[in-house]
Formats: C-alpha cells, sequence, structure tokens
C-alpha cells in the first residue's frame, strides 16, 4: 500500500471552499435583490446587526428582552413596531435564571393585560448561562460557535446578552480579538438572521473595548442616565443612536425611555428641556444660570422657554 505523503493528509482535511467570482457592475445593478425587511422598524432589518451599550445599572438587560418580546409578539417597544412577529434566540449569560424568569413574568403579564399574546410558547427560547453546567459557549472561539450552531434553530434574531460574558476570550481593547466573533455575526447574517449584541460602557462612556465593533454594524444604541436621574426612577434612560444605516431625521433623534411595571414609554429628550427649564425659571433663576445647570447655551434657553405650551 502507498504512504500517504503529509501534504496529502493536509489537503485532504481542508475543506473545500468555494471559489470567488466577482460580479461585473452591469450583472449587478440587473441583480433583482428582494427589499430588505424590519424586525424592528426601523434600527433593526432582518439580516441586521446591531450593538447596544450602556454602563452597568442602566437597563440594558431591561432594553434586551423588550427588544426580543416585541420583535416574538409583532408588536411595539417605544418608538418602534415590529410588522410581524418573528422568532427570537435569548443568550443570557449573566443574570441568575430566577431573577431573568421574574423579568419575563412581569413582561409577559403587561403584555397580557395589554392584548398580546404569543401563541407559540418556542417563539422566544431562551439559552441561560445559570442553566448550563459550564456556562454558554464562548463565541469567540470556533469550538464555541460550532457548539451553539445546532442550538440556533430557526431563530429570525439572536440576542446576546452580554459581550463580556458570552465573548470572553482575547482582549476587548484589541480589534484582532473581535476578529472571530465578526465573523460568526456575518456568517449568521449571510444565514438570513439578525444578531443583537448587548455590551458594557466604558470609563469615558462609549462601548468598551475597540471600536471596530461598530464597523459591520446597522446601528449603534446608547443608553444613559438622564443628568435628572434618581436610582428611584428604576429603568429610565436616554437612548442615542451613535450610528444609524438606513434611517436618518426625526427616526434617528435622542430620546427618554422608562419602564414602569413592564410598561414602556418614552418622550422627546427636547420636551424633557423644556419642563425643566420652565421649572428653573419659575424658581427665579435667570436665563445665564439657567443654562448653566442645563449645560447648555443661553440662546438655547430662550428658545426652550418660548416653546408653546399643549395648552397654547
Amino acid at each position: 500500500m502507498r504512504a500517504v505523503s503529509i501534504a496529502e493528509r493536509i489537503e485532504a482535511a481542508t475543506p473545500l471552499v468555494p471559489p470567488l467570482e466577482p460580479i461585473g457592475l452591469g450583472n449587478f445593478l440587473r441583480r433583482d435583490f428582494p427589499p430588505r425587511e424590519q424586525l424592528l422598524a426601523p434600527w433593526l432589518p432582518a439580516k441586521g446587526l446591531a450593538l447596544a451599550f450602556a454602563p452597568r445599572g442602566v437597563g440594558k438587560t431591561h432594553f434586551a428582552l423588550a427588544v426580543a418580546y416585541a420583535v416574538a409578539s409583532g408588536t411595539r417597544f417605544l418608538k418602534w413596531s415590529a410588522p410581524q412577529p418573528r422568532k427570537v434566540l435569548l443568550l443570557d449569560g449573566e443574570m441568575p435564571a430566577a431573577a431573568l424568569q421574574e423579568r419575563w413574568r412581569e413582561i409577559v403579564k403587561a403584555g397580557a393585560e395589554d392584548g398580546v399574546d404569543i401563541e407559540d410558547e418556542d417563539a422566544i427560547r431562551i439559552l441561560s448561562s445559570d442553566l448550563c453546567e459550564f456556562g454558554i459557549p464562548d463565541l469567540s472561539t470556533e469550538a464555541g460557535q460550532k457548539q451553539l450552531e445546532p442550538h440556533i434553530g430557526e431563530a429570525d434574531l439572536i440576542v446576546v446578552d452580554n459581550l463580556s460574558t458570552i465573548c470572553r476570550s482575547g482582549k476587548e481593547n484589541e480589534s484582532e480579538s473581535w476578529g472571530l466573533v465578526q465573523a460568526w455575526a456575518l456568517s449568521q447574517r449571510r444565514a438570513g438572521r439578525s444578531v443583537l449584541f448587548i455590551h458594557h460602557a466604558g470609563k469615558g462612556g462609549e462601548q468598551r473595548g475597540t471600536s471596530k465593533r461598530e464597523d459591520v454594524m446597522d446601528s449603534v444604541i446608547k443608553l444613559s442616565h438622564p443628568d435628572d436621574y434618581s436610582p428611584t426612577d428604576g429603568a429610565r434612560f436616554n437612548v442615542t443612536f451613535t450610528k444609524s444605516r438606513g434611517f436618518f431625521g426625526k427616526e434617528a433623534e435622542p430620546f427618554e425611555a422608562s419602564m414602569q411595571d413592564g410598561r414602556w414609554s418614552w418622550k422627546d429628550i427636547a420636551d424633557t428641556l423644556v419642563a425643566q427649564a420652565r421649572e428653573l425659571a419659575a424658581d427665579g433663576m435667570t436665563q445665564r444660570q439657567i443654562a448653566k445647570e442645563l449645560g447648555c447655551s443661553a440662546a438655547k434657553v430662550n428658545r426652550l422657554l418660548a416653546k408653546p405650551t399643549e395648552a397654547q
């Protein structure tokens, strides 16, 4: 029997890669691409990638669960709407299972009271690190990705909450450490799925670690406490788009969101500033003093105070 050479062994073990086929501009322009659908309009498209980040304690997981519920039920969350129900896989790498269960009970109860009922019990599937003997597989390794792959199933959206607990290899501030995770995210997009990553903010208030994470994202959302936030407010934060691919103007403007008893509400930040300016003016402060208090120009304070009230 002929001995098999090392080169032949390597060739046999190497997976076949389809050849690259560049497309001419004319053929590219004639190709029929279906319109891009939305999972949660306007910022979470089908076959889309998004990142939401915030400091600890702001409400990242509340935000992630509400997005998952709106997408799975085909309803609304804050200013955004889900055109139809989609299947969701939640990867939770941080919360105790009992605490996560309590949050879901609150969400489902509030939804039921508002007439929302998800008939398919598997519309949202949960992989909780607390219920896995060795935790959720490390998504920043090929082995971890292969271990997770059979469990993705028919998910249209994968919510990764959060990067620091589920993508554990490498250093956050090195772009190379993000490479394998990005490759996995892009493979999910090619397979027709969307991915929402939840991440921590760094000391400077921006997303922690390498900025390369934002390169492939369709949307990047920053959650932050308002200046007048009090711990008694619970989940209350400003929503700011630091990246908005495919939408702009009014849809991309920042706003304030808050949650009470499982129900969410929102209001324009400009409305909040108007209320604060009027309250300070009623206390006898000058426009210059109000400007210093709110961290804006005196001219802006003048415009805020000049805005007509709803009664007008």
